[in-house]
């Protein structure tokens, strides 16, 4: 670095709003045109490899980003505007709510770009967004968060109230949901609109009017009417104060007008509200229903077709007194599935200890504790978790140095995952080396471990022996590409590609550096030159690179350049390719990149694994409904 050069502080700009196929490529291609971008990464999914529909774009100087954001937000890339912003790593400014507006009653035709052309005129605007339901269309709310709270104070003054495409819209402070459901359990308190429902179709107006009016003054009646005019059975009453709302409810709540259906009355409530209400009382319950069967419900699944309630019971009665048994339906046919509930859960235990597995009718039984779905999800999630953990662990440890005098051989510990291919599945193996082979083979060591020299190229050390000894066996030795999937040893935790020093004298290396790096090791004047794999709009690749990264770093650098080329040839099926491409060595997958025809025969692969896998299960499920 220059120590006389400006330092420019980094200018990050959040990207958002993005369709799920735009990658680092596209964007680089469209912020480049604003000035040298630093980098610039696409978040997504850990699992999946999907974009989660934002991206950040660092660009060397805040000129530039400032310049970006002003001339590009809100255009279109693929068919959708991108929505820009400066980058705010401190969530503190954005959850403590200042300078944060909130606006509601918004025209549908009001698009992002709209508001803000509305709301900059007050101040800097950080971030501005109208709230879209799943299809995109907007909600009729938004916010607009200003650089400070002056400028949100001016635009609550301006535009609340206005009308904008013919509608009057509300502007206020925006308020956290917190403080919000606060302040609605204090309005609970005091109400002066009461909801009335279940007095029938024949009341009118004026005879709910004589009903209520005996408790207070009333200021609106409303009974609401089908568009024929008839009742729907259901209104409203505004009274003047809060204490006559509340008399009317104690009074006339559970009043029968109607034979058997006692009249509803109580205090009107907003959808938003009555949803939430609603849903905290369905989550009570259910967290109630769940303890009270923890421990004695099971459930039964790989049901035979002829198993009804009744067998479903017979089969279980022996070990217990069963309060319920019921096998689930679908237009009256058996799901496959059932649930039976025991008394008590020492019951349940013998049931699941005795019948899983045992065969009723044509099936053996599969028998567990029944759980919630969510709690069955995390659990299977976790699990995968952990196996995903064990097989990264197992891949990296490989193999190490056996101890004792075994020349320098490393001799694998843990067995590398197998993988089987149909015949037509296979690739054909390459047959010559893909890098030239200099690796010395131990004298004496020829006829007895050919073999094994050849599947484990550079798995082992050599000890230091003379210049000569080493000429004249480098010609004898035959090398072959690593089988797929083969991880190549780690030297004591060294980096795979960095060459080593045994016994204070270079060890030979077949790999290969770059023209243009810093520093090479001496006597490699000769060493073929790799070239760096390209990839538009992220640095070039190389395999020195790959090992100077740390070892979980080095599959994300890898699947950041696979993922755009595999999404050019499968755009539906590019996460799920990508990540079982990355279970092959890194060797493998850095050839894939600078051979395009590899990566296809590979990815061709894959795709065919995929396929098979989609019809055994789509014969699954159709032998499952027959």
């Amino acid at each position: 670095m220059n120590p006389g050069a400006p330092n420019y502080p980094m200018a990050s700009l959040y990207v958002g709003d993005l369709h799920p196929d735009i990658t680092e490529a596209l964007l680089f291609e469209k912020f480049s045109t604003a000035g040298p971008v630093l980098s610039i990464r696409v978040c997504r999914d850990m699992i999946t490899r999907r974009s989660l529909g934002y991206a950040y774009v660092n660009f060397q100087q805040p000129a530039d980003a400032e310049r970006a954001l002003d001339t590009m937000n809100f255009d279109l890339i693929k068919g959708r505007p991108i929505r820009i912003m400066w980058s705010q790593r401190d969530p503190s400014l954005r959850k403590s709510g200042v300078g944060n507006v909130f606006i509601k009653n918004l025209d549908k035709s009001i698009d992002n770009k709209a508001m803000y052309d509305t709301f900059s005129a007050f101040g800097n605007i950080l971030s501005c967004k109208v709230a879209q339901d799943e299809t995109g269309a907007s909600k009729g709310y938004g916010f607009v968060h200003f650089e400070t709270e002056e400028a949100a104070n001016k635009s609550i003054e301006k535009v609340n109230g206005m009308l904008l495409n013919g509608k009057k819209v509300y502007v206020g402070r925006f308020i956290p949901r917190k403080e919000r459901e606060k302040e609605l359990g204090e309005k609970a308190k005091l109400f002066t609109n009461v909801y009335v429902k279940n007095f029938g179709e024949e009341l009118s107006e004026e005879q709910l009017r004589q009903m209520f009016e005996k408790f207070g003054g009333i200021t609106s009646l409303k009974i609401m009417s089908k568009d024929d005019g008839k009742s729907r059975g259901f209104g409203f009453v505004a009274f003047e104060c809060s204490d006559c709302a509340e008399a009317a409810v104690d009074e006339l709540n559970g009043k029968e007008i109607l034979e058997g259906k006692p009249m509803y009355v109580g205090r009107a409530q907003k959808k938003a509200e009555r949803q939430q209400e609603l849903k905290r009382r369905f989550e009570q319950l259910k967290m109630e229903r769940m303890n009270r069967y923890q421990g004695v419900n099971l459930y039964v699944k790989n049901l035979d077709d002829s198993i009804d309630d009744e067998r479903l019971r017979k089969e279980f009665t022996p070990f217990g007194t069963i309060t319920s048994a019921k096998v689930m339906l679908e237009e009256g046919r058996s799901k496959g599935f059932g649930f039976v509930c025991f008394s008590s859960p020492e019951e349940a235990t013998k049931a699941v200890t005795e019948m899983n597995g045992r065969i009723v009718g044509t099936k053996p039984l599969y028998v567990a504790l029944a759980q919630r779905k969510e709690d069955r999800k995390a659990h299977l999630t976790s699990q995968y978790m952990q196996r995903m953990a064990n097989m990264r662990m197992h891949h990296q440890m490989g193999q190490f140095i056996q101890p004792g005098s075994t020349g320098g051989y490393f001799v694998p510990t843990l067995p590398q995952p197998q993988r089987f291919y149909a015949a037509s599945q296979m690739a054909p193996i390459r047959t010559t080396p893909r890098w030239p082979a200099q690796t010395p083979v131990r004298p004496g060591a020829q006829a007895g471990t050919n073999a094994y020299a050849t599947g484990m190229q550079n798995s082992y050390r050599s000890a230091p022996r003379p210049p000569s000894q080493t000429t004249s066996l480098r010609s004898n030795m035959t090398v072959s590409r690593p089988i797929t999937g083969q991880q190549p040893p780690n030297i004591q935790g060294r980096p795979l590609a960095t060459p080593g020093i045994v016994g204070g004298s270079s060890r030979p290396s077949n790999y290969k550096y770059t023209a243009n790096m810093r520093n090479p090791p001496q006597g490699l004047g000769n060493a073929p030159v790799q070239q760096a794999v390209h990839i538009q709009g992220q640095e070039p690749l190389t395999s020195s690179m790959l090992a100077s990264a740390p070892p979980q770093e080095q599959k994300q650098m890898l699947g950041e350049r696979l993922f755009p080329l595999i999404q050019r040839m499968y755009p539906d099926l590019a996460g799920k390719i990508t990540g079982m491409l990355l279970e092959i060595d890194n060797s493998e997958l850095l050839h894939m990149l600078e051979h395009n025809e590899s990566l296809k025969a590979k990815v061709e692969e894959a795709v065919a694994v995929l396929q098979a896998h989609q019809a055994k299960q789509a014969a699954a499920q159709i032998n499952k409904k027959e």
